[in-house]
């Protein structure tokens, strides 16, 4: 977790920093003054992870890059793991970010090509939520759903966001070896990790 944030550090200052400067514009100089003066480099830090829901803001905001592309996140799965899929879209799709979800039993066109749905869905996705768990790994189409997504974003970016449930770490695939993972032991707590890493 520390490594993560020294990596993250300068992303929660410049939000501050921007809050601070839209602030300042709305309130007097010497009270925006004496906030940054008096507080420690503890509370600044306390204030940049508070400030973290921002982000949702402008997430949500007419003009941000979300609305660029059709879904906010494409959720690759076994057809086994399907319960658990709609749950997590549900629980995705209820947060107050109301995220777009692509959800292939249910968003596909019908009468079209499935790999063409499947390609179009991950070109026009902002990131991919990766059920890995035993079915995922037996099944071949899985694999290709992988792999597409990482030839979409070859250096991953953020954008891939595997989550192991019931897998070794031996068993973990070797393609996404570079990216850190979410385990899912406890189900509500890992919808919290994966609702917040792709508000991140």
């Amino acid at each position: 977790g520390w490594f993560r944030r020294l990596l993250h550090k300068p992303k929660p200052s410049s939000v501050e920093s921007s809050l601070n400067t839209s602030c300042s514009a709305s309130s007097s100089p010497s009270s925006s003054s004496a906030e940054s003066s008096s507080s420690s480099p503890s509370t600044s830090l306390d204030r940049s992870v508070r400030l973290s829901p921002v982000s949702v803001v402008d997430i949500s905001a007419s003009g941000s890059a979300r609305w660029a592309k059709s879904y906010d996140v494409c959720i690759c799965h076994s057809e086994v793991d399907l319960e658990l899929v709609e749950e997590l879209v549900s629980y995705l799709e209820g947060q107050p970010e109301s995220f777009r979800c692509f959800l292939q039993l249910r968003d596909a066109t019908p009468g079209s090509a499935v790999v063409t749905e499947l390609c179009d869905a991950v070109q026009n996705s902002h990131c991919w939520v990766m059920l890995i768990t035993p079915g995922f790994l037996q099944d071949p189409w899985c694999k290709y759903q992988m792999h597409q997504a990482l030839a979409e974003a070859p250096m991953a970016n953020g954008r891939t966001i595997p989550v192991l449930k019931d897998v070794d770490r031996k068993d973990y695939p070797k393609e996404l070896r570079n990216l850190y993972y979410i385990y899912m032991a406890l189900k509500e707590k890992s919808f919290r990790q994966i609702r917040d890493t792709i508000v991140r």
